[in-house]
């Protein structure tokens, strides 16, 4: 991924997110690492402050590195949530929820180059995306739904039952769906993280509003 962002250059746009430049993306990156480091030592998080594009990598590595070291806990070592909702998370939780953080993230910055790769995510690790964004992080962050309805996300080989109630965040469950969203995993976890995908959806696709990625 870093690759990418050297070879695209800060001022690149970025074309799966058209409101961010390269740097702009960077700067994301950090403040989510930052977040993290913040919930590994119960301090407060800091926003990251560069003003050269030197200074902005420097700050992404010193993040970086923070993040490797403090992931090296056990698994189940409980941690401080950021999150509005839900219980508290482990350094387990962290570990793969950065891991498709950036996953989503490297995409974005292919997207700047001239000529972007063409990457494709294993089912496995697909997956694994969809769950955690559909089982961890839609009902943590708390957005709330404006109206009732059902979502069903399936791939080849698993499904999943989004239930949404007005007033309250996503939760898992059961029912007959008012919308489907299918496709191979790597499209479908694209699509839910609101990247170019060739998933299908078919129903009321206003229903994916409340998903919509963060």
């Amino acid at each position: 991924m870093k690759a990418a962002t050297l070879a695209a250059g800060p001022a690149a746009p970025v074309l799966n997110c058209p409101e961010w430049t390269v740097r702009d993306l960077v700067t994301h990156l950090t403040t989510v690492l930052s977040y993290a480091v913040a919930a590994f030592t119960d301090r407060n998080a800091e926003s990251p402050r560069a003003s050269t594009w030197e200074d902005t990598l420097g700050r992404w590595d010193g993040e970086r590195m923070a993040v490797r070291e403090a992931l090296r806990r056990p698994a189940e070592t409980p941690l401080r949530s950021p999150f509005p909702h839900g219980g508290p998370i482990t350094v387990g939780d962290w570990t793969r929820r950065l891991a498709h953080e950036f996953a989503i993230h490297r995409l974005d910055a292919e997207s700047a180059l001239p000529s972007p790769p063409v990457t494709r995510y294993r089912t496995e690790f697909a997956e694994d995306g969809i769950d955690e964004f559909l089982a961890f992080l839609s009902p943590r962050r708390g957005r709330p739904s404006c109206r009732d309805g059902i979502v069903q996300v399936s791939t080849d080989t698993r499904t999943w039952t989004v239930l949404l109630h007005a007033g309250q965040p996503p939760a898992l469950g059961e029912g007959v769906p008012d919308l489907t969203l299918t496709g191979p995993a790597d499209d479908v976890y694209r699509a839910l993280w609101g990247r170019p995908n060739h998933a299908e959806n078919v129903g009321d696709a206003t229903l994916l509003e409340p998903l919509a990625a963060p």
